[in-house]
């Protein structure tokens, strides 16, 4: 039997009314989140993407279209059902939302409390949820004394408080340095790992979901633009929102139009004299445009741009060449 998806949306639309018309943040959105996924959902400002997740626990209703959590459509639920699925769907946001009068400890207390959870009880499990973000030393602290990195432990701890089988995560790390932001995506891959919780990942940095998603849709203008697996999506991008936030394309326009051939290779490949042997085997001279590696779902890629070759023969030839090698290559358009 086959199983079904613990996330799916299906053909989501969003329209917000304005003087004069309306807007289309969500414009026909449809696609699936498995148990156990990091799933990235990734665009720049105004792409749509805190509207979609605002519309998966219902802060938001959509327009049209229909969400699925383990087969039971979301917005047919009543007001009761609705209450019971959210408890399964923990958020955090980019301004970690603590309660500044309260310490840690009763910080993470808070929805136990709410649930009326015994306090015994709640205390042995917010020691325990602190130890799971490495905070046992602050439970007496108050977020004033915390760092933002120890700030979004906090509220992280705070959201697994009510066991959820699912983590929305809006801009999570976008107020953190660099280390910082590293430090919490390893921590949301630890609590995905040994928690078995799906986390679901709302971001415009590309390095977050290079570090640790497995899976990843981008969205652009409200629209879908690709999906897939991130290996898939990097290996075969196809829309130009992709080719940005990948970096195969610029963000300006800072060289002149020149027509590319786009090597993709994994870090196995990378270690070969390719280009080196192109040039040998194939008697033609390489102008390498640019070139990296880069860590994707923690497996070494790399992708490389080379001119292209004017006369077509010699462009089948490269293609046909590198092809055989076991590269992915493709052609494109550098603005």
């Amino acid at each position: 039997m086959e199983q079904k998806p613990q996330i799916e949306i299906r053909g989501l639309c969003k329209d917000y009314p304005i003087p004069g018309g309306e807007v289309h943040a969500l414009s026909n959105i449809s696609l699936t989140i498995d148990k156990g996924d990091i799933y990235g959902i990734i665009g720049m400002s105004g792409a749509g993407k805190s509207t979609l997740i605002r519309c998966l626990n219902r802060l938001d209703t959509p327009t049209d279209g229909q969400i699925f959590i383990d087969g039971e459509n979301i917005l047919a639920m009543s007001k009761q059902q609705l209450r019971q699925t959210r408890r399964r769907m923990a958020m955090i946001f980019q301004q970690f939302n603590l309660l500044m009068q309260k310490s840690v400890a009763r910080n993470v207390r808070y929805p136990l409390e709410i649930a009326g959870v015994p306090k015994k009880q709640a205390n042995e499990r917010v020691i325990e949820l602190l130890r799971i973000v490495g905070l046992e030393d602050k439970a007496g602290a108050y977020p004033a004394q915390l760092s933002g990195g120890q700030k979004q432990r906090v509220a992280i701890a705070r959201a697994l408080a009510s066991d959820p089988e699912m983590l929305l995560c809006d801009e999570a790390t976008s107020a953190l340095d660099p280390m910082t932001t590293q430090s919490i995506l390893s921590l949301l891959q630890k609590i995905n790992r040994e928690l078995g919780i799906t986390v679901v990942l709302i971001t415009h940095e590309m390095a977050v979901i290079r570090q640790i998603c497995n899976k990843v849709a981008i969205l652009d203008g409200g629209k879908l633009a690709e999906q897939g697996t991130v290996d898939d999506v990097f290996m075969h991008t196809k829309s130009a929102a992709g080719r940005r936030l990948f970096g195969i394309l610029p963000d300006q326009e800072e060289i002149p139009p020149q027509p590319a051939i786009r090597i993709v290779f994994d870090g196995e490949a990378a270690e070969k004299p390719i280009i080196s042997k192109l040039v040998k085997d194939c008697g033609l001279d390489v102008n390498i445009l640019s070139a990296d590696i880069r860590q994707l779902n923690q497996k070494a890629y790399g992708q490389m741009m080379i001119a292209r070759p004017q006369d077509p023969e010699d462009v089948k030839r490269v293609m046909e060449y590198l092809a055989h090698e076991g590269l992915t290559v493709e052609e494109v358009h550098v603005p």
